[in-house]
């Protein structure tokens, strides 16, 4: 198994940044033409991996469902950090913190609007960890 971490600058704020081509990266260079299995790892409490079209507001949409779900107010028991912390911490058991995809001829078999996203509602962490894991077939 090839396993590697990147760095992901998320903000201050809320947001799903789209890291389809960092993953596309990793493949390409550990499965240039295999296939195989890669799998997508955030290692926080607070964020999540989203299999999501972007780029025609469905992003913001997830951020506004989010919302909808897991107010920002001061019903969570979890209260460090900014004022409605305590969803983040409940944020991944909706929004997991991993996903695998299939790579077949070395390529990530996503959708034509799929791509693969980072949920981070935390704007209280600037940056994220992301493990990108690909096992051969």
């Amino acid at each position: 198994m090839h396993s590697e971490v990147i760095t992901v600058r998320t903000g201050t704020r809320p947001v799903v940044r789209d890291i389809t081509d960092e993953a596309s990266r990793f493949v390409t260079s550990h499965a240039p033409d295999g296939d195989g299995l890669l799998h997508v790892f955030v290692p926080h409490a607070t964020a999540g991996i989203a299999i999501i079209e972007t780029g025609a507001g469905s992003d913001d949409d997830l951020l506004t469902a989010l919302d909808d779900v897991l107010p920002t107010d001061d019903r969570w028991r979890h209260r460090h950090g900014s004022p409605g912390h305590g969803r983040d911490h409940v944020m991944p058991a909706f929004v997991a913190p991993y996903a695998t995809l299939p790579v077949i001829g070395g390529r990530i078999a996503l959708g034509t609007w799929q791509s693969i996203c980072l949920v981070d509602p935390n704007g209280d962490n600037a940056t994220r960890q992301v493990r990108f894991s690909f096992l051969r077939g």
